[in-house]
């Protein structure tokens, strides 16, 4: 049973289809949560990414990450609502293997850093137990702007 749906975790994230990228939060801790991407022939980017031999780019991967870290930030906090979380920097991110249709992405993110106003935050997203990237990601807290719902 995931810890958290899609329906609520659409109302965390303000992310909608096409680009809400975690299906399930699995696991939620203090500081680790493990969310799925189940990743289908559907997905809009197979149109062009690539013909014949469909693959999910990597850039979408670490978005994944960005999410699921999304819901551990914005989980811990009670003004959630008041709040958006911001991708600010990608480090050290690797690309193992491809990731295509059929595909479980799991995507597990611990914080490394916390603060107030940022988190620095590592990625990994792994398919059948296999490591398909990794990532660390700086993500910021802002203010929603007044009269912005999800």
């Amino acid at each position: 049973m995931p810890i958290l749906d899609i329906q609520a975790i659409q109302e965390l994230l303000p992310h909608r289809y096409p680009f809400l990228l975690v299906d399930r939060i699995l696991e939620l801790e203090e500081d680790r949560v493990v969310g799925i991407k189940n990743v289908t022939m559907n997905e809009p980017y197979f149109t062009g990414h690539f013909p014949g031999n469909p693959v999910m780019p990597g850039v979408l991967i670490v978005e994944a990450m960005a999410q699921v870290a999304g819901v551990l930030v914005l989980k811990r906090m009670e003004n959630r609502d008041e709040k958006l979380v911001f991708l600010a920097t990608i480090e050290q991110a690797k690309f193992r293997r491809p990731v295509a249709p059929g595909d479980q992405l799991r995507v597990e993110v611990k914080f490394l850093k916390l603060k107030p106003s940022v988190a620095k935050i590592h990625g990994e997203a792994t398919v059948d137990g296999v490591v398909v990237a990794t990532a660390d990601l700086m993500c910021t807290l802002v203010d929603k702007p007044p009269g912005r719902g999800h």
